[in-house]
Order: C-alpha cells, then sequence, then structure tokens
C-alpha cells in the first residue's frame, strides 16, 4: 500500500470512528447495566427469577419494534437529530435506575420504573445505532458503506464487552446508583459531542412506501435473522452446554468468539466493497456452519473453542454484507427505512433463538441446538445463493 493511499484509509478511519463513538456510547449504556439489573431485582427487590429475566428482555422487545421507526425518522429528519434523541433516551434510561434505586421500600414502583428505563434504552439503541450508521455513510460516501457497517459493529461488541465488568466493578462500590450516573454522564458528554459536530443533507424526493421496502429488502433481512441463529445459541447456552459436559471455562468460548468476531471485521471488512456482500456473505456462511457442527460435534474444550472462533469469524461479517446489499435494493432517500427495517431481522433472530432452542433442549439435548443452529445458517447461505442467482439473471437480462 502506497504511503497516499494508507494516509487516505487512515483519515477515512478516523472520520468513521468519530461518528461510531456514539455507537459505542450507546452500547456502553446497554453493557453497563446487564450483569447488574437482574441481581438487583432478584437479591434487593425480592422478585423471582423470571422477572429478573424479563427485566433484560423488555428492553430487546422495545428495540425490535422501534427500529423500522428510527430509520423512518433518518430519512425525514437527517441521522445528527437521530442520533442525539437515542442518546438521549439512553440517559434517561440512567435517570430511571436512579429513581428505581431510591424507591426500593416499594419494590413495585422500583420494579416499574426499572421497565420505563429499559423501555428508553430499547429506543435508544434504535435511533442511535441506526442514526449513527447512516450518519457514517452520509459523512463518507456510499461505497464505504461497509467499512462504516463493520466498524460499528466493532464499537457495539467492544462496547458491550467493557460494559459488562465495568458495570460489576461500579455496582460492587456504588450500587446501581453508581452504574445509572455513569450512563447518564456518558450520554450527556456524548450529546454535547454530538451537537458540534455537522449535520449531513436529508435527500429529499419521492419515497418509497414501507411496504414497498419491506418487499426489497425482506429476503436480505431473512439471511441475517437465520445467520444470526448462530451467534444466538451460544451467547445464550454455551454455559449450559459447558455444565452438561462436565467442563469448565464457558466464559472463555466466549472471549474466542469475539476474538473471531472483531479480527474479522478488521482485517477482512474491506472484501464487501472489493467482492460484493452477497459472495461475502456466502463464504461467511460457510465457515459458521463449520463452526457450529464443530461445536455439536465437540469432543473437548479446544474443539469447542475452535468452533466458537470459526463461527464468530463467519458470523462477523454477515450483518455489514447483508447490510450493504439491502441499502442498495432501494433510493437514498429510503436508506434509513431500508436499514432500520432490515436491522430487526437480527433483533427478531436473537429474540426467537431463546425459547425455541429451550424447546429444542428438553427433546434432543443440549448439543442439538447447535446442530440446528448450523441448519438455519444454511437456509441463511440458500436465500442468499438464490439473491445471487437473482441477481445474475436481472445482469444477463439487461
Amino acid at each position: 500500500m502506497s504511503p497516499t493511499k494508507f494516509q487516505t484509509n487512515l483519515q477515512l478511519n478516523k472520520r468513521i470512528l468519530s461518528i461510531v463513538i456514539f455507537t459505542f456510547v450507546c452500547y456502553l449504556s446497554i453493557g453497563l447495566p446487564l450483569a447488574v439489573l437482574p441481581g438487583f431485582v432478584h437479591g434487593k427487590l425480592g422478585f423471582n427469577s423470571v422477572l429478573a429475566g424479563l427485566i433484560i428482555s423488555v428492553q430487546y422487545f422495545a428495540t425490535l419494534a422501534s427500529r423500522p421507526h428510527a430509520g423512518r425518522y433518518a430519512d425525514h429528519i437527517g441521522p445528527k437529530k437521530v442520533v442525539i434523541f437515542g442518546l438521549s433516551c439512553c440517559g434517561i434510561s440512567g435517570l430511571m435506575y436512579v429513581f428505581a434505586s431510591l424507591t426500593t421500600a416499594t419494590p413495585m414502583l422500583s420494579l416499574i420504573l426499572l421497565c420505563v428505563g429499559r423501555v428508553f434504552l430499547g429506543v435508544g439503541e434504535s435511533f442511535a445505532a441506526t442514526g449513527t450508521i447512516l450518519w457514517g455513510i452520509g459523512a463518507t460516501n456510499p461505497i464505504h458503506t461497509g467499512r462504516v457497517i463493520s466498524w460499528n459493529g466493532v464499537a457495539t461488541y467492544g462496547a458491550m464487552a467493557a460494559g459488562a465488568p465495568l458495570g460489576v466493578f461500579l455496582n460492587a462500590h456504588w450500587g446501581l446508583v453508581g452504574v445509572a450516573v455513569t450512563i447518564l454522564i456518558i450520554a450527556a458528554l456524548a450529546i454535547a459531542l454530538a451537537s458540534t459536530k455537522p449535520a449531513i443533507t436529508v435527500v429529499t424526493g419521492k419515497r418509497l412506501a414501507f411496504r414497498t421496502v419491506v418487499g426489497k429488502i425482506w429476503m436480505h433481512g431473512l439471511g441475517l435473522g437465520f445467520g444470526t441463529i448462530g451467534f444466538g445459541v451460544i451467547a445464550t447456552f454455551i454455559t449450559l452446554y459447558y455444565a452438561d459436559k462436565g467442563w469448565s471455562g464457558a466464559a472463555f468460548t466466549l472471549t474466542v468468539f469475539s476474538l473471531g468476531f472483531v479480527g474479522m471485521r478488521l482485517i477482512f471488512g474491506s472484501n464487501i466493497a472489493r467482492f460484493g456482500g452477497l459472495k461475502v456473505s456466502v463464504v461467511s456462511f460457510v465457515i459458521e456452519i463449520i463452526g457450529l457442527l464443530m461445536i455439536w460435534h465437540g469432543h473437548s474444550p479446544f474443539s469447542v473453542e475452535i468452533g466458537a472462533f470459526l463461527t464468530g469469524s463467519g458470523f462477523s461479517l454477515v450483518f455489514p454484507a447483508l447490510g450493504v446489499e439491502a441499502v442498495k435494493q432501494v433510493p437514498q432517500q429510503n436508506q434509513g427505512t431500508a436499514l432500520g427495517t432490515y436491522s430487526a431481522f437480527l433483533d427478531l433472530g436473537l429474540g426467537i433463538t431463546g425459547p425455541v432452542a429451550g424447546l429444542v433442549i428438553s427433546h434432543f439435548g443440549t448439543p442439538s441446538i447447535y446442530l440446528a443452529a448450523a441448519f438455519m445458517v444454511l437456509l441463511a447461505m440458500l436465500i442468499t445463493l438464490k439473491m445471487m442467482r437473482d441477481a445474475q439473471m436481472q445482469n444477463d437480462g439487461q
């Protein structure tokens, strides 16, 4: 790489990072209370473990419901305002946690305040994350869409990885108030920073109806949803899998998965622009399937760790690769709606993985969910191959 090209790449990455920092703040707000709230609900408020889990899930439902709206608003008022609104919702979630920690004498009121905070956080995730990607694309060039989405993902998982242990540390010293105040501070700082950055011009023109946008990107979303299941069964059930085998070290397997995920995005993220999102997706699904089959057939912790690494590596580029192709299907003034709707399939995939995988485990045992996940990823690959064939036929017709 020539010095000039290296400098151009460095400048481009710096510009992207100056915007995806808002995604980092958003997901740090999500990661900080993640390991703290179940203990607060169960231990401090005295509710059962089902409610403790439900408190976490409320955010995911709010995210799923608000994703398409986030994209539509970004199309209409611009991503900068959408990001600031999302960060404000993250800050409000921290304020609700403060109120919840001050009303523990009335457990039901405290629980309701936590639920309200989780709803705001879910909406904040939708608006901040979707808006940031669109802001990054607008501040660079549509040809860098894959790179923007890739860096956005690195910010997401980096923040989640840092947030959980930091939240536990803050909770140990200052309780839930310490976690909540930290969320308030980082959200306020991020809003102040976002306010100083130039907005991008909102593209005007006739917009496609929401139903039309869904019709153009639903196959990309379905591929993403099926491809996400491999990540879902590892994140949710790897601890149970290790316990079933009588092994220790499940947490390290999650770390290995994350290493594969981040490493692949950093090293091979540029291949999306080079080879096209559909081709990269097919290769990614093959790698993910191999990893899941290794976990299913795992005869030692080491083989399962290799499987987790491959699964993380394979899943890594699926979202940006299919996302690049999804936003190509609509005019620029509808790209926010397309991206928000496409992202909702990720939330949906993760949302249904838990209960469906639990049902499979009850009938066929824990290892079987990794075989089932491999089959679902195979379906994602077949969907992507069909899209490749359709695109080829369209090109030949022209």
